[in-house]
């Protein structure tokens, strides 16, 4: 995207915020709403995986995905539903404490750093399917374009996940077929 179609983008948002009042749909909002719920149930199954793992970088990845990926999103997503008179989900998960330094857990009781990666790999893929179906059905475009932003983020965090898991070895060996 160049940065003429960046001001482009941010001069629509403007102008729709100003000009357009329309509430969510029933489509919107139910893609809101499905947002927050996987996205406080990630939250806390990502803080299980942090205080499992002990890699350094892979715990600075999933840190990231909780607080600049995961929670970022929620809370846009629940300031959308609010602003439209939408409800959000009742429930809150428990916060887990985020422990920088391993947790004694036994070797046969947690999970190993390349299951910790490539869990966060998938979800991470999950994340980005569920966040493209969601902008596909987007009307408002200040919806939309929160949508674009996570997905753009989301992207970027795999490559790196999968960066860190090619230099450790933890990308499992999928056999070629031959003729």
């Amino acid at each position: 995207m160049t940065v003429m179609d960046k001001i482009n983008s941010q001069t629509r948002t403007i102008m729709n915020a100003i000009l357009d009042q329309e509430p969510l749909n029933y489509i919107e909002a139910a893609g809101l709403y499905g947002i927050v719920a996987q996205g406080r149930f990630n939250v806390a199954l990502l803080q299980v995986m942090y205080n499992h793992a002990h890699d350094p970088e892979l715990k600075a990845l999933i840190k990231e995905a909780i607080n600049h990926h995961t929670e970022m999103t929620i809370e846009e997503a629940e300031d959308k539903l609010l602003d439209s008179d939408g409800h959000t989900p009742a429930f809150h998960l428990v916060k887990r404490n985020l422990h920088d330094s391993p947790v004694n857990i036994p070797d046969d009781a947690r999970m190993s750093d390349q299951e910790i990666a490539i869990a966060v790999g998938t979800m991470a893929k999950a994340a980005q399917t569920t966040v493209l179906t969601a902008l596909h059905s987007s009307y408002q475009l200040d919806v939309a374009l929160m949508y674009r932003k996570a997905l753009d983020h989301g992207l970027d965090f795999d490559y790196r996940l999968l960066q860190l898991m090619l230099s450790r070895g933890w990308l499992p060996h999928l056999t070629k077929i031959s003729h």
